[in-house]
């Protein structure tokens, strides 16, 4: 039986940027070899497989080396194909069964999606495994840590656009991810960040939205503040809406997407 398969631009208006996701419609459950040797086959940075129940939907993302716990532009991109489908009127939320419990997805103004993800908190870390130098960074202004992502702050937003890290190393280095961050001087932005992932099989990931439950709450601390438009300034680049919610637990995530490719898996 043929599956669906629909590739997006996640956290972007403008097909070819953003961050491409495949999305896999399935009709019947499959295995974890079939769905990571496909995400292999697709090789972007994550493949979201899209199993459909009684009201809502079991969610699992891939990319092409492991099976990550929490994605946000791969669940964008799942909550756009289920509304551009008609699988969901355009009134209706989407509800997802993930590793990171249940999370949601409903259609705002325009052609905007926010999606409803956990606040992630990191603390101080010191750098003993010299990311800092990894990634070309003379000095930091903060490290921290969240679980094995690691998150730096830097001086400017022209350092972060300009990082050449050495990725060799930071593959040696053990690290699942490293998340850049400076305050934007560019208009229209309060923060722009990049996010290098190693530990999944990627170098850099053009738009990464659980980073932003990172960055939502270390902003908010930093700025006091609890609303942003952040960019993450990768080669494609794209555009995040971050809310952290009055009591703390949650970070809604806002981003538009673009389907690019529509096929069938025979």
């Amino acid at each position: 039986m043929r599956q669906s398969i629909i590739q997006v631009d996640a956290f972007t208006d403008t097909p070819y940027s953003g961050n491409p996701a495949a999305v896999v419609v399935m009709l019947q459950p499959k295995n974890d070899a079939w769905m990571q040797a496909v995400a292999r086959e697709m090789n972007l940075s994550e493949t979201a497989f899209l199993q459909m129940q009684i009201t809502d939907f079991k969610l699992r993302w891939f990319t092409p080396l492991v099976e990550v716990p929490l994605c946000g532009h791969a669940t964008l991109a799942s909550a756009h194909v289920l509304w551009e489908m008609g699988i969901l009127q355009a009134h209706e939320q989407a509800r997802f069964h993930t590793q990171s419990g249940i999370l949601t997805a409903e259609r705002v103004e325009g052609n905007w999606i926010e999606l409803d993800f956990p606040a992630r908190y990191q603390q101080p870390y010191y750098d003993d495994r010299q990311l800092g130098k990894i990634l070309g960074i003379r000095e930091a202004v903060y490290v921290g840590r969240y679980k094995d992502d690691y998150l730096i702050e830097v001086e400017s937003e022209e350092m972060v656009r300009h990082l050449n890290p050495d990725h060799a190393r930071l593959k040696e280095s053990g690290v699942r991810g490293v998340i850049v961050t400076s305050a934007a001087s560019s208009n229209g932005y309060d923060f722009v960040s990049r996010f290098f992932a190693p530990g999944s099989g990627i170098d850099e990931d053009p738009v990464t939205g659980s980073a932003h439950c990172i960055l939502g709450p270390y902003w908010q601390w930093r700025m006091g503040q609890s609303e942003f438009v952040a960019y993450q300034a990768s080669a494609r680049g794209g555009v995040v809406r971050v809310r952290v919610t009055a009591n703390g637990e949650r970070c809604i995530l806002g981003g538009q997407a673009f389907t690019v490719m529509r096929g069938e898996l025979l």
